[in-house]
């Protein structure tokens, strides 16, 4: 059995419309730009805001530094606050830190789980302080009845994290409309990178309904691939950690928009929730779960659970082709700016796919894989 790390790309996709209906926030915001990844969006925003020397934002030390190099890319200074291991904010330490004034303070809400916001919405009205959700991880996620990225004045969003697109992030500006963002002259995706990326998710797709098929037809458009790449032909790489500024200009493909025109939102929440709480049912008690709360609202992303070995405990899960992710790797940087929880959640978050392409019989095949292989939990 094969179960891919991301949903995959089928016809149905395409041929779905969502004629007479409306797209769920943040897919029809009236202030929206949308780049072919996010970091770009953050780097743009950035940039609009002019920070001047002296002003900083404060940014949480678990993070990708796919952000962190977009935000000091566009000239704004860093501090970190800490994350703890429940994967929300030392909100003690943040208070202490936000005493600083600073021009912005940057909310990551990870992998679906949405942060305190009434507590750190307050604390930004209090300093003056501008609000930058980061909702990479949490399309479609909402609490206390609002989606995540709609609490502060600007978002992000990454849409091929949680959609089957080859490319797509968004900026959200809900409040306080940048007229530098409004002359932004953004140049085509590359097709051949919106075309590569989207035959892998069909060949995903493929896959994972036969395996045997699946390897045959990813091995041709390897040897397509290297053709291209031999060719020089320009490719714009997502789901990378990297920082190119070259691309910060590039928009998100027609492909892209066209799939998030005819996908089931609805559908797509709540099988992510039948997943998560399937995979729950098998490996409670039996597995260490990062977390394994699932409020109204919640979206997941992954199913994250906590091993000693994270590295090792991929491997063989994709020895058994099962698309665990290696979430958020250490890293030099990672090692001196942040705390020692965000270490510890480097070291050992390991994420399980239970996206919307995921069936019940997959969740069952990952559960008893993970438990056949009775991964060491971190300590």
């Amino acid at each position: 059995m094969y179960v891919p790390s991301w949903p995959g790309l089928t016809l149905r996709e395409f041929r779905h419309s969502q004629a007479g209906r409306s797209l769920p926030y943040p897919l029809a915001s009236a202030n929206r730009l949308s780049f072919c990844v996010a970091r770009s969006g953050i780097y743009h925003l950035f940039r609009a805001l002019r920070f001047k020397k002296g002003e900083i934002v404060l940014v949480p030390d678990y993070h990708s530094g796919n952000e962190v190099s977009a935000i000091r890319a566009a000239g704004a200074s860093i501090v970190y606050y800490p994350i703890l291991r429940n994967l929300e904010p030392d909100l003690e330490a943040l208070s202490r830190l936000a005493k600083r004034n600073p021009r912005a303070i940057y909310v990551i809400h990870y992998l679906g789980w949405p942060q305190p916001m009434k507590e750190i919405e307050a604390l930004c009205r209090e300093r003056g302080s501008l609000l930058v959700e980061d909702c990479a991880l949490s399309l479609l996620s909402e609490t206390d009845q609002k989606p995540l990225g709609s609490f502060g004045d600007y978002s992000v969003f990454c849409l091929y994290k949680t959609l089957p697109v080859p490319n797509g992030g968004l900026l959200v500006q809900n409040r306080n409309i940048l007229g530098d963002l409004a002359e932004l002259k953004l140049e085509r995706c590359p097709r051949t990178a919106a075309f590569g990326r989207s035959a892998e998710l069909a060949l995903e797709a493929v896959r994972s309904r036969s395996d045997r098929i699946g390897k045959a037809l990813f091995g041709i458009k390897r040897t397509f691939g290297q053709m291209l790449r031999g060719a020089r032909v320009r490719q714009v790489p997502v789901g990378n950690i990297g920082w190119d500024i070259a691309d910060v200009n590039i928009a998100m493909s027609p492909i892209s928009s066209t799939v998030v025109g005819g996908l089931e939102y609805d559908q797509i929440r709540r099988k992510r929730r039948e997943n998560f709480l399937l995979m729950r049912r098998r490996l409670e008690g039996r597995v260490t779960m990062l977390r394994k709360d699932l409020k109204e609202g919640v979206c997941p992303l992954f199913f994250p659970i906590l091993v000693q070995d994270k590295h090792s405990a991929a491997s063989a899960l994709w020895r058994q082709g099962i698309g665990a992710v290696e979430f958020w790797n250490r890293d030099p940087r990672a090692d001196c700016e942040g705390g020692t929880d965000a270490q510890y959640l480097r070291a050992h978050v390991l994420e399980l796919p239970i996206h919307q392409g995921v069936d019940p019989s997959q969740v069952e095949y990952i559960a008893d894989q993970v438990l056949r292989l009775e991964l060491q939990p971190a300590q």
